[in-house]
């Protein structure tokens, strides 16, 4: 009898101990994510660029070839190339992919037929459209791209030059931990993102993985939908998911803040509060109606915008340095996280996230421009 007692008290021991490691892991985790929260939400007002490289290349045309237009990270990209552009002496051309297979490839080729002095592949995967690119390599046009890949730097496979984006794991890694945070490690997570894009694709299962480590924590629903189409999709996706998983539906995880533009009249209808849940988070790429929805509690409460106009710059930067051949900058814009609370800093004022540490004038310094 005794022995039997023996061995109960043990089993209970063994489970309270596993239950307590349990609650260890758990507590270590979610301390993790606030610690990641925090330095992300930091305002971002040194410069950690280069400081170095060639001076100016001879004044020419180059096309920015971007994948939609109605993508708000794109058109400040494109902005930002044609700030700089002017800034170094080129002439910048802006293409239209119009968010099609079929428009990308002509706005490719139309760039190609213009003979630029190099090409910017804006907002689209290199996989996508292979026959351009291995053209632009023959032609010896140098092709340099943003989010074209979901890794910085060269990609000699693709004939790409760099691609300037910031660590697509960081990115997913902060903007899951805030939903992580936010919930106290319980959040029950819908994660939208488009296939059609390995970037996309390789960011959204980056955010589930984080989901999946919070034992608390629950992705009730991977959604791929197209996201030039959301504006027709997203009204009755929204409706539909409120319909199957209630207020189990904590917070909302997206590849970009396009995604949450057509779902508040859904959520409104359902009788959602604009600052209760689902709380939606962004993983890119900070647009100016994000940034309203954030500052007036409506529907989106965080995104980890990209510095599209400093990526711009770049941009610039790294082609500066294609024609002079030699290696891309290296540089990795650090992560940063835009939430109510620091809304207004960053260029927060200005809808954007534009950091404030004269990125302009070290970029004009390195080329030799006053």
């Amino acid at each position: 009898m005794k022995t039997v007692r023996t061995r109960i008290t043990t089993a209970v021991i063994a489970l309270c101990t596993a239950g307590l490691a349990g609650h260890a892991l758990a507590d270590d985790f979610l301390d993790a994510a606030k610690q990641k929260v925090a330095v992300a939400t930091m305002s971002q007002e040194k410069w950690d660029g280069p400081t170095t490289g060639p001076k100016a290349a001879a004044g020419g045309t180059i096309v920015f070839v971007a994948g939609d237009m109605k993508n708000g990270g794109i058109v400040g990209v494109s902005k930002g190339v044609e700030e700089a552009g002017k800034a170094i002496g080129w002439n910048v051309r802006v293409i239209d992919g119009q968010g099609s297979v079929s428009g990308r490839t002509a706005a490719l080729n139309q760039a190609l037929a213009l003979k630029p002095a190099g090409i910017v592949v804006g907002g689209f995967d290199t996989t996508e459209q292979k026959v351009a690119f291995e053209n632009a390599a023959k032609s010896g046009v140098p092709l340099v791209g943003w989010h074209s890949g979901e890794k910085p730097g060269p990609n000699e496979k693709a004939s790409l030059y760099a691609n300037v984006t910031t660590v697509t794991d960081d990115v997913a890694d902060v903007a899951a931990s805030w939903a992580v945070v936010d919930s106290g490690g319980k959040a029950g997570v819908v994660i939208f993102t488009d296939s059609q894009y390995a970037i996309a694709l390789y960011k959204a299962k980056a955010m589930e993985a984080v989901i999946k480590k919070c034992g608390g924590c629950t992705v009730l629903s991977f959604e791929d939908s197209p996201i030039s189409e959301s504006s027709t999709r997203m009204p009755q996706l929204t409706t539909s998911l409120l319909q199957r998983f209630g207020d189990k539906w904590t917070h909302s995880l997206a590849i970009n803040d396009l995604y949450f533009d057509f779902m508040g009249p859904s959520l409104s209808a359902a009788g959602k509060k604009g600052d209760g849940g689902p709380k939606a988070v962004s993983a890119g790429d900070g647009s100016e109606a994000a940034y309203q929805r954030i500052r007036s509690k409506r529907f989106q409460a965080g995104t980890v915008p990209e510095p599209l106009n400093m990526q711009g710059w770049q941009v610039v930067d790294e082609l500066n340095r294609a024609f002079n051949k030699v290696a891309w900058s290296g540089y990795n814009p650090k992560v940063h996280l835009v939430t109510v609370e620091n809304v207004g800093k960053d260029g927060g004022p200005k809808n954007i996230f534009d950091p404030d540490n004269g990125y302009r004038d070290q970029y004009k310094r390195i080329w030799g421009k006053p």
